[in-house]
């Protein structure tokens, strides 16, 4: 089982010198793939660009987006976009995508909610469309650059539910899904569903990807309690106190347990979700990873 991190683009504190930090010590470490997510209405910087500085300042690991929301972009644009990533990283960018979960985050950019999965579909037949290279004007020039990896990157679904995971089989290589515990048996039935619904396709095996957030150092209880009331701002104050208690991932055995749950569920990787800037976090996993 392959195991990432991802970047604290949704944690407070992150500047440059913090970012590079961050892209150095993943790219050193031993660890397989640096991500980031992406946000509309909250702090976060904008994933395009911080994964194509990611991407130019590691040579090593993957490339993710977990997840880009294509809804919330011109596809043709998004398409541009992702296949600069995958040159910047001389083909190791996969992309993750996904409908998102916040209202505000499509109001805020004067998208439409309705249809969601079905419009993914479709903004992934035009970036599947411009990756090979057909002109989206006739008689003008193609849309480039081309991506490095033929026929664009690879495409994962950030897909919770059975029904979205169903529909993603159509589209997606895979899964990036999400445990906020994690919980193993959330886990078991998002990979089951997607075995199958691949399977029913005739589909070649889907990638099965998760993962949660985690906590780490004398107060982490406290860190990860903080960085979810800020990161789940639009929840009801009750949600976000059920999250709070679902989530374990804050002491180094517990997050050794998440990692052995995910490879028990049958996860082909796993990317952990910092809730914090602090770059020392990236030897904390490292040292529990070995």
């Amino acid at each position: 089982m392959e195991i990432g991190i991802n970047l604290p683009v949704m944690a407070p504190g992150l500047d440059r010198e913090t970012f590079l930090k961050w892209c150095e010590r993943i790219d050193s470490g031993p660890f397989a793939s640096i991500a980031a997510g992406e946000r509309i209405s909250f702090y976060n910087p904008d994933m395009t660009a911080a994964l194509s500085a990611a991407a130019v300042l590691t040579k090593r690991v993957k490339v993710v987006s977990d997840v880009f929301v294509p809804m919330l972009h011109n596809p043709v644009m998004l398409a541009k976009q992702l296949a600069t990533i995958d040159v910047l990283s001389s083909g190791r960018f996969v992309a993750g995508l996904g409908v998102g979960g916040r209202e505000q985050d499509y109001q805020s950019v004067e998208a439409p909610l309705g249809r969601r999965l079905t419009r993914l579909a479709k903004s992934v037949e035009t970036m599947r469309s411009v990756w090979r290279g057909e002109p989206v004007v006739e008689g003008a020039l193609p849309v480039g650059p081309a991506p490095v990896q033929e026929g664009g990157p690879k495409l994962l679904a950030g897909s919770l539910m059975v029904e979205s995971i169903e529909v993603a089989s159509k589209w997606a290589d895979g899964l990036c899904g999400f445990s906020f515990g994690p919980a193993r048996a959330e886990m078991e039935l998002q990979f089951e569903a997607a075995r199958r619904s691949w399977k029913a396709r005739g589909r070649p095996e889907p990638w099965l990807g998760t993962g949660f957030w985690y906590a780490l150092g004398p107060h982490a209880r406290a860190q990860l309690d903080a960085y979810l009331d800020r990161y789940l701002n639009f929840m009801a104050p009750v949600a976000r106190e059920s999250v709070k208690q679902i989530c374990v991932a804050t002491t180094r055995e517990a997050l050794k347990d998440a990692l052995r749950h995910a490879e028990d569920a049958g996860a082909d990787d796993v990317l952990l979700v910092p809730t914090t800037s602090d770059p020392d976090d990236v030897h904390r996993v490292a040292d529990i990873l070995g």
